[in-house]
């Protein structure tokens, strides 16, 4: 019976020493950025560089570790190295995080009213109010991400306009329909200073907080 009750100790350490590499690995906040990032699609290790302002030295250690923690994958196309999240779960398990963040850390919360309050005529439209409106073919939803995220996925019948080309589409964007914009989520900010420059122009501009994630699990709950 003692020999049983150890096996099944170490049995339980051994589960628990496998589950802390994952959390060892998203102890850092540039690996939380990558994968969030990754969300939205496959990524050069340049892409990511980029994106996150760093070396391109740096997010490769820094996907080394996550590739160690079977939390991406990548494959080879010429001399280019293409991450993705390793599975589909990763996705959830990372919403799931900032879920609890921001019901939990009162200081993520109070960061996001900061910089969203300073946004002066800022209007958001939730999920439902979209959905509606999409339906009724009376906005023009606008997808904020780059051209790439867009082709990976995105909200069916949203156009691809980029932030850094909003300035270029001005002219072709309708203003006698409402215009929506969204980006990569309630941390992205794209969607809400796309908003706020379009409704200086003379648009009725609105934004949504959520991501492409959060708006396909929106759809499979209303069907």
């Amino acid at each position: 019976m003692e020999e049983l009750i150890f096996s099944a100790k170490n049995y339980k350490d051994e589960l628990f020493k496998q589950l802390s590499r994952i959390g060892k690995c998203l102890s850092s906040d540039k690996r939380l950025e990558i994968l969030n990032l990754l969300t939205q699609g496959p990524k050069t290790v340049e892409r990511l560089a980029q994106d996150t302002g760093m070396s391109v030295a740096n997010v490769s250690r820094h996907l080394q570790v996550l590739n160690d923690s079977r939390l991406v994958k990548f494959t080879k196309k010429g001399t280019y190295a293409i991450y993705s999240l390793a599975d589909p779960s990763v996705n959830d398990f990372l919403h799931s995080l900032w879920q609890i963040g921001e019901s939990q850390l009162s200081d993520l919360t109070r960061i996001q009213e900061d910089f969203f309050g300073d946004i002066e005529g800022l209007y958001t439209l939730t999920m439902d109010e979209v959905y509606e409106k999409l339906k009724g073919g009376d906005i023009v939803l606008m997808d904020m991400r780059p051209e790439e995220e867009y082709e990976a996925g995105h909200i069916e019948g949203a156009v691809s306009i980029p932030m850094e080309k909003l300035d270029l589409y001005l002219q072709q964007i309708p203003k006698d329909k409402e215009v929506v914009a969204y980006c990569r989520g309630r941390y992205c900010v794209y969607s809400a200073l796309a908003a706020q420059k379009l409704k200086n122009e003379g648009f009725a501009a609105f934004h949504m907080a959520e991501d492409i994630y959060e708006w396909q699990k929106y759809l499979e709950q209303k069907h």
